[in-house]
């Protein structure tokens, strides 16, 4: 009985999220804002990849210093 009850509440649900259409975007398409909020998360994405590598390097440093003074107290 549960499992049809959310099954009905996931089907309904995804009903009416797909008769909406997104009017945010279709309204900065128009204006030509839509090409500065990719760029932004295009950025931000971009930002992020480099950190990431960053924080590896880092992390790769950290971890052969800890591997190497193991060795020495061995």
């Amino acid at each position: 009985m549960i499992k049809r009850f959310y099954t009905f509440l996931f089907v309904l649900i995804s009903f009416f999220a797909s008769a909406q259409t997104p009017q945010m975007a279709d309204t900065f398409r128009e204006e030509g804002k839509i090409y500065v909020v990719i760029s932004v998360i295009g950025i931000v994405f971009i930002a992020l990849v480099f950190f990431l590598i960053y924080l590896e390097r880092k992390v790769k440093k950290l971890e052969e210093e800890l591997s190497q003074k193991s060795e020495v107290k061995s």
